[in-house]
């Protein structure tokens, strides 16, 4: 197993100074006095609890480097050359563009999608701020879920509260609209509450006021300390948010007058962890409460936490008898998170699903209500959704993908500005100088929306134009397996590589799968 090199990353902008550092402490084999080389024992040495998180804050996302004993990649795909599910068994029409990647969630509000993905949480960090429009109508063009993350309405600088409760929020505002003025009746906007979302009721106001029909609850608030910068022009607005928990520190180009907060442009806060606490009575109440509300469709979003845990997820979601839970196994994506947390923390998403999928069919077994089941952590590409819904088959009806689906976002709108600034890198120029060219899925956009097109921004062509190439992968994967519908595909499309990933999974081992199905075959009549 390569455990990820200790003291030194490019998520922390750390590195050794030679190329054989000590395997367990990452530090240098030999440390010179003199060293001008930041490991990242060095750079916390000046910039102390800064290095504990990915850099620049709220300008990047980060995913885990640990490679774990077992991951995805020891399970491959079965192919067969006989048969069809879910179509009839005629080559003419056994062909892959047939394959349905369409899917639903829920129990008694039915969630249509055309992919079965949606986002990670895209919260309050600038990079999710800066990227919503790509991201929001990318979704709602593509058929898949986009899900609001936490504290959006806390870090509203033009929030308005009364009595300690959001009444109104520019931010949460625009990024509902963009979802819904593309929204076609595939997909949905969720909206996740933590400890201070819950607080604010930016739930109740979400449902009430802006007709947002999907709650996701969280479990867990996370460590985390460093927020990121805002721009705080009055002092009305620093105290507002000292009250709420934070932090606020003037900032470093101005006067330090750390006892008036003098009025001026705070950039640099930092926030107390709050850790919610689980309890079923509560977790009950909650997800009551916000059905009166008015919220259909209710989901809750579980950490990798101990086995216990995802046990008790698993159990208050039954209990509950709630429309999705997700459970994001570690080694996936931050916007925010510590970076040796990232490494070092919680259960791997394999091993993850695995649980999830025993307790799952034992809770079927005796008769209880299984919520359908989504797994996040660290998916990418199309045999990764086929590979986590036939590991997780028949509960695991989706897969959120955080940072893959953000990328499309990104490089959207970078194209729109370097072909505006006449930069377009030579990689993509190579294309074409114009967005026609450039992107494969322009004309069958432009196609679609007629003259709105011109209202779509490039993030969202990207995001399309991406889960267009996740949806014909799937297709061909499926078809590979003869599986021409997503309800159709189970454990036994999959093979274990090695007997680990055997024994952690219960998929059969490459060298003992389909023995008696040969055995038969081989010598039967």
């Amino acid at each position: 197993m390569n455990q990820g090199q200790a003291n030194a990353s490019s998520a922390t902008g750390t590195k050794n100074r030679v190329p054989d550092p000590a395997p367990q402490s990452g530090i240098c084999s030999v440390c010179l006095d003199g060293c001008p080389a930041l490991c990242e024992i060095g750079k916390s040495s000046f910039r102390g609890r800064e290095v504990i998180y990915p850099l620049p804050f709220g300008k990047i996302t980060a995913g885990a480097t640990k490679q774990y004993p077992v991951d995805y990649s020891h399970l491959n795909i079965q192919g067969t050359c006989v048969g069809a599910v879910g179509i009839e068994a005629d080559p003419d029409k056994a062909i892959f563009p047939a394959v349905s990647t369409e899917t639903v969630l829920g129990k008694n509000h039915k969630i249509k999608l055309r992919l079965p993905i949606f986002t990670g949480a895209l919260g309050s960090t600038d990079i999710a701020k800066d990227n919503w429009e790509g991201l929001a109508s990318g979704a709602a063009i593509s058929g898949i879920m986009v899900v609001i993350g936490e504290n959006v309405v806390g870090m509203d600088s033009k929030a308005e509260l009364k009595d300690g409760k959001v009444v109104k929020s520019p931010e949460l505002e625009r990024r509902v609209k963009t979802f819904k003025d593309w929204y076609d009746g595939y997909g949905a906007i969720i909206l996740q509450q933590n400890v201070e979302d819950t607080r604010l009721s930016s739930a109740e106001y979400a449902v009430e006021k802006l007709g947002v029909e999907c709650i996701e609850l969280k479990w867990g608030q996370g460590a985390k300390d460093i927020g990121g910068e805002v721009k705080l022009k009055t002092l009305d607005r620093a105290l507002e948010l000292k009250q709420r928990g934070y932090i606020v520190l003037p900032n470093p180009e101005d006067p330090i007058v750390h006892k008036s907060y003098k009025a001026g442009e705070f950039k640099e806060f930092e926030r107390h962890s709050r850790l919610g606490m689980v309890d079923h009575e509560d977790f009950i109440k909650a997800v009551e409460h916000y059905r009166k509300v008015g919220a259909k469709f209710v989901s809750l979003k579980t950490g990798a936490y101990r086995i216990s845990d995802l046990a008790r997820a698993i159990r208050f979601a039954s209990d509950a008898e709630i429309d999705l839970l997700t459970i994001d196994g570690a080694g996936g994506g931050t916007g925010m998170s510590p970076w040796r947390m990232m490494n070092e923390w919680g259960i791997p998403t394999i091993y993850l699903q695995a649980l999830a999928y025993n307790f799952a069919s034992k809770l079927k077994g005796k008769g209880r209500y299984v919520p359908d089941l989504a797994i996040a952590g660290g998916f990418s590409l199309e045999d990764h959704i086929f590979k986590a819904l036939a590991l997780g088959a028949p509960f695991f009806k989706a897969v959120c993908m955080g940072r893959a689906l953000m990328i499309p976002a990104f490089v959207g709108k970078n194209i729109g500005k370097w072909i505006q600034e006449e930069k377009l890198p030579q990689e993509i120029k190579k294309y074409g100088d114009n967005a026609e060219k450039i992107f494969i899925s322009y004309e069958t956009l432009k196609a679609r929306y007629g003259k709105d097109f011109k209202k779509l921004s490039l993030g969202a062509v990207a995001m399309f134009t991406f889960g267009d190439r996740l949806k014909l992968g799937l297709q061909q994967l499926m078809a590979g397996a003869r599986k021409f519908d997503l309800n159709h595909l189970d454990r036994n499309d999959l093979v274990s590589l090695t007997k680990e990933c055997a024994e952690v999974t219960g998929i059969p081992y490459v060298m003992e799968s389909d023995a008696e199905e040969a055995e038969r075959i081989l010598f039967g009549a």
